[in-house]
């Protein structure tokens, strides 16, 4: 969507929106890589909102894993630098949600 909003040319408008926004998820970071400006896009559009609406981010990597998704070291810190000021993080362990609903299907059939 971003990428799209740049091309367009309307990223200012897309940005506007976004900081608006009481709550914004971003689901399964780290699930796919960023290429370089992307990575920047999304380090621009969260700092947007830092200290100023809710945002919350699932991934199953820990912060030490994520430069290997951001491919930048400098950004992949003040990334993190800027989510976890004043955050609440939450550590979840366990088997996942999707494999006990997994499990349960076949266990009964």
């Amino acid at each position: 969507m971003i990428r799209e909003a740049k091309t367009e040319k309307t990223l200012r408008n897309l940005e506007v929106k976004f900081e608006r926004y009481d709550l914004v998820i971003c689901d399964e970071l780290g699930y796919v890589g960023f290429d370089k400006e992307s990575a920047e896009m999304l380090f621009n559009h969260l700092s947007l909102r830092t200290g100023k609406k809710s945002t919350i981010i699932t991934t199953n990597l820990p912060f030490t894993r994520w430069e290997e998704v951001l491919k930048d070291k400098v950004l992949c810190s003040a990334l993190v630098d800027r989510l976890c000021h004043k955050s609440y993080l939450v550590n979840m362990t366990g088997t996942s949600y999707r494999i006990k609903e997994t499990r349960k299907i076949i266990n009964n059939k």
